[in-house]
C-alpha cells in the first residue's frame, strides 16, 4: 500500500521508513546480513548485471589480442554493445512503464508523466534529452574509460586474474563492485553539490525532478568524466574482465532502474519487482540530502539521511536552515 505525501499532492510516499541495511548495524546480525546482501541488495537487478556481464565479455567483447592496442574499430564495438544494453534495460522500462503504460500511475512517485513541452530540456522533450545525454556523452566516455581499462589488461600491463584459480577472490571482487560504486558515487556526488559544480555541470542532471529511467546517466560531459572514474581502481588492483564490465553496468546501466520513476515494477498483472530507488528519489525531490545510497551509508554517518518520514524531514530541514545561518 501507498499513500500520498504530507507536502505535496503529487508526490507517493511508499509505506515504510527506509533503514540502515542489516549489513551496518550493531551488534551485528550475520544471517540478516547475509540475507540483505543477496536478497535485498543483489536481487535480482544485481543478479541481472552479473549474468549480462559474464555474456558481454564471452560473447560481446573482442579478443584479447585486438585490444592489446588501441584502436578505434574494437572501441566502437564496445561503444555500440554499451549503448545497446542501455537502450534494451533504459528504452523496456520506459517503454513499458511511459509508452504502454502497463501499471498506468501505480507506485509512480510523482503524479506527472514525464515532460514533453518544457524549455529547460533539449527540444523540449525531457525523455529526447535524457537520451542524448546518456548515449552521446555517457555512453560514450563510460566506453573510453572500458576500453583503456580492457587495454591495460589485454597488453600485459596487469595480470587478469583467472576464476577457475581464483574462485573466492573473483565472488568477492564482483560483489565488491556494487560497494565502490556506491561509495564513489557519494563523495563525487557531493562534491557535485558544489556551488560552482552544480551550477556548470550538476545543474543538468537535476533539471530532472520527475525522473524516469533515461534519466539515469542523463549529465553533463563533465559530469560523466568524474562518475565513470571508477575504473580507475582497476588500473592498480587486477581483476577478472567481468568484473571490469560489471563496473560499467553498475555504473552505466543500473541508474535506469534507479531512476525509473517508479517504486515497484508490475509485471503480469500481479508479480513486483523492487524498481525505483525511494532513498534516492527523495533526493531529486529536495536536492540537500541523501546524496550517496544506502548500500554504503554514508549520509548516516554525516548527517544528511532522510528516512522518508516528516519529522525525518523536518530534521534535514533545520539542518539546511542552520548550516545557511552560520555560512552569513
Amino acid at each position: 500500500m501507498s499513500s500520498k505525501g504530507s507536502d505535496s499532492n503529487d508526490i507517493y510516499k511508499p509505506d515504510y521508513q527506509i533503514k540502515i541495511p542489516p549489513l551496518f548495524e550493531w551488534p551485528p546480525r550475520p544471517l540478516a546480513a547475509l540475507n540483505w546482501l543477496f536478497f535485498g541488495m543483489l536481487f535480482p537487478w544485481g543478479f541481472i548485471f552479473i549474468g549480462l556481464a559474464f555474456v558481454s565479455w564471452y560473447y560481446l567483447t573482442p579478443s584479447l589480442g585486438v585490444m592489446s592496442e588501441l584502436r578505434p574499430g574494437w572501441i566502437a564495438l564496445i561503444w555500440l554493445r554499451n549503448a545497446a544494453l542501455l537502450t534494451l534495460v533504459a528504452g523496456g522500462l520506459h517503454c513499458w512503464l511511459y509508452i504502454r503504460r502497463r501499471q498506468d500511475k501505480a507506485y509512480k512517485f510523482f503524479n506527472q508523466w514525464l515532460a514533453t513541452n518544457n524549455k529547460i530540456f533539449l527540444w523540449g522533450n525531457q525523455v529526447w534529452d535524457n537520451m542524448f545525454w546518456s548515449l552521446v556523452s555517457g555512453v560514450t566516455i563510460w566506453t573510453a574509460y572500458e576500453s583503456i581499462t580492457l587495454w591495460i589488461y589485454a597488453s600485459g600491463r596487469l595480470p587478469i586474474i583467472s576464476i577457475s584459480e581464483n574462485p573466492v577472490y573473483f565472488v568477492a571482487t564482483a560483489v565488491a563492485v556494487f560497494f565502490w560504486s556506491t561509495i564513489h558515487f557519494y563523495f563525487i556526488h557531493r562534491a557535485m553539490h558544489w556551488p560552482f559544480l552544480y551550477k556548470h555541470c550538476h545543474e543538468l542532471h537535476h533539471r530532472n525532478v520527475n525522473i524516469g529511467p533515461w534519466t539515469g546517466i542523463s549529465m553533463h560531459p563533465t559530469e560523466h568524466l568524474i562518475y565513470f572514474s571508477v575504473f580507475v581502481l582497476f588500473w592498480f588492483i587486477p581483476v577478472h574482465p567481468v568484473v571490469i564490465i560489471l563496473a560499467g553496468f553498475a555504473q552505466g546501466i543500473s541508474p535506469s532502474v534507479t531512476h525509473s520513476g517508479f517504486d515497484q515494477l508490475v509485471l503480469f498483472g500481479k508479480t513486483r519487482v523492487t524498481a525505483g530507488d525511494w532513498f534516492h528519489q527523495l533526493h531529486h525531490q529536495y536536492f540537500n540530502f541523501n546524496y550517496g545510497n544506502i548500500t554504503s551509508p554514508f549520509d548516516k554517518v554525516f548527517g544528511s539521511w532522510h528516512d522518508g518520514t516528516a519529522e525525518s524531514l523536518q530534521i534535514q530541514k533545520a539542518r539546511i536552515r542552520n548550516r545557511r545561518l552560520d555560512s552569513k
